[in-house]
């Protein structure tokens, strides 16, 4: 995934930076046409990711101002690493500071956080991926992140596919009539996802032809019967499974046969790297 600094991503920078009264700085407003270097230092071992948002921020404040970052997006950084050194008006460099770091704290910390999950993974066919429980306004953020630490997308927006949860289903009467009515209305370039938490609705999700059926909160034993039960009738289908995903739970997961495994915790609890910005003295 590439990220872009649409105007989606100014508006949300320039909220931030309005948020902090940059204007109105008391403290930074002191130092006057005194440029200096600064430099950007890892206090624990981190996965970067949002350089560009980081730079963008700083170019909002003051064009002038250069960044350049060391490594790329993606890259681990280890702690004590210098890994970005910046140049231009020492007011402007503290003006911009906190919210450029709030940006790319956030950014680095889910890339972070997903690198843990894929170690934890390990290597094979089953990717980690997202979900739509994101920052509000981040949702770009956050998965660019995402894919940074080596994860997937699952659904950018609601627009992206079609996917009934347990609430779909109990609204329209059942596995056999939401398909129904998502056929007959959804748009045919879509694919179409079912949760299920049971044999019985993961039949009806393959019997009524859904593309991708999600395990909903299920224990190893009943991912491992669906898996076989899915496998048994269809080699396209693909199988995704969900909830409670933990670092601790992922090695046993590894040799289900699943395609995909989706962790909210990736962008909703996730922890802040803690980074550092330093100006020369």
């Amino acid at each position: 995934m590439r990220l872009t600094i649409t105007p989606h991503i100014q508006r949300l920078i320039d909220l931030a930076l309005d948020e902090d009264d940059i204007a109105f700085d008391v403290t930074s407003n002191i130092f006057f046409e005194s440029d200096t270097h600064a430099r950007l230092v890892a206090k624990e071992d981190l996965v970067l990711a949002g350089q560009d948002v980081f730079k963008e921020v700083f170019r909002r404040v003051d064009p002038k101002i250069q960044w350049e970052f060391l490594d790329t997006d993606g890259a681990r950084i280890t702690r004590g690493t210098v890994f970005a050194n910046g140049h231009g008006d020492a007011g402007n460099l503290l003006r911009a500071e906190r919210t450029a770091l709030n940006f790319l704290q956030r950014m680095c910390g889910v890339a972070t956080l997903t690198r843990q999950f894929v170690d934890a993974l390990g290597p094979g066919e089953t990717r980690i991926c997202d979900t739509r429980k994101t920052m509000p306004g981040w949702r770009v953020l956050d998965k660019y992140s995402v894919s940074r630490g080596g994860g997937a997308t699952h659904r950018l927006t609601l627009s992206g596919g079609v996917m009934l949860k347990d609430n779909h289903l109990a609204a329209a009467g059942g596995v056999e009539r939401a398909m129904e009515l998502v056929r007959d209305h959804a748009p045919h370039t879509l694919r179409v996802e079912v949760e299920v938490e049971s044999r019985e609705q993961t039949q009806a999700a393959l019997d009524a032809g859904a593309e991708i059926i999600m395990l909903d909160n299920m224990s190893q034993d009943a991912m491992r019967e669906a898996v076989a039960l899915i496998r048994a009738q269809s080699d396209t289908v693909l199988i995704e499974a969900s909830g409670n995903m933990t670092l601790e739970r992922l090695g046993g997961l590894q040799g289900l046969g699943l395609d995909f495994i989706s962790v909210g915790a990736l962008t909703h609890s996730v922890k802040a790297a803690d980074i550092s910005m330093k100006l020369a003295t």
